[in-house]
């Protein structure tokens, strides 16, 4: 299998914990994509992915699989413990749904914000922005990590009992957030033991 992707990035990184979650990563070669250069945006790459968006799973038989939670669907399913997308039918839907929810509320919102309201990945790329939608997305970020943490008051992991794939993406944007100056209130006392739990696994220390 090969991984397109540009290393820096937040989706990366959420491909990159659920292989290591899953003792994938000595089976992936990863190859960078210049993403600051604009190689994402040429015919070569857009033909992996007309989305033009890192990162993109190659596997065997020349299939391209793209968009975080359906790689990590796919990993999931390829290989045993742990499970990050559910076992049983209501599992899958609470973290399928939760883990939606802090894709839109939060990972995509700080992105919006970065995006729109600093200057992003230069002139060069960043084509059109509305710097008033991007603080509006700050604010809604903002908003959702103070709803995680009333979450996090009554259980450990962002869907539930276990650490999934709402967590992956969750540590995903925070991350992110964390490079534009966006985080938990500093009396966000369950999100930060979270932190603590999820950054204390071998999958992120990786």
């Amino acid at each position: 299998m090969k991984v397109y992707e540009f290393k820096a990035f937040p989706n990366p990184y959420r491909v990159r914990i659920a292989l290591a979650e899953k003792g994938l990563t000595n089976q992936v070669e990863f190859v960078q994509v210049d993403v600051p250069g604009g190689e994402h945006k040429q015919p070569a790459f857009l033909a992996k992915n007309p989305a033009g968006a890192v990162p993109v799973l190659e596997l065997e038989d020349g299939t391209m699989i793209a968009e975080c939670a359906a790689i990590t669907e796919y990993l999931d399913h390829l290989q045993g413990e742990p499970v990050l997308t559910g076992r049983t039918p209501k599992e899958r839907a609470v973290i399928h749904m939760t883990q939606r929810r802090i894709e839109a509320n939060l990972l995509d919102a700080v992105a919006a914000y970065f995006h729109h309201a600093t200057e992003g990945l230069g002139l060069a790329l960043e084509v059109y922005q509305n710097k008033e939608w991007g603080e509006k997305q700050k604010e809604r970020a903002i908003a959702t990590l103070d709803s995680l943490n009333e979450k996090l008051a009554q259980q450990p992991y962002m869907a539930g009992d276990n650490f999934s794939v709402a967590d992956i993406t969750a540590m995903a944007g925070i991350a992110f957030g964390s490079f534009v100056n966006i985080g938990p209130a500093a009396d966000a006392t369950h999100f930060k033991a979270w932190q603590e739990r999820v950054n204390a696994r071998p999958s992120a220390q990786a």
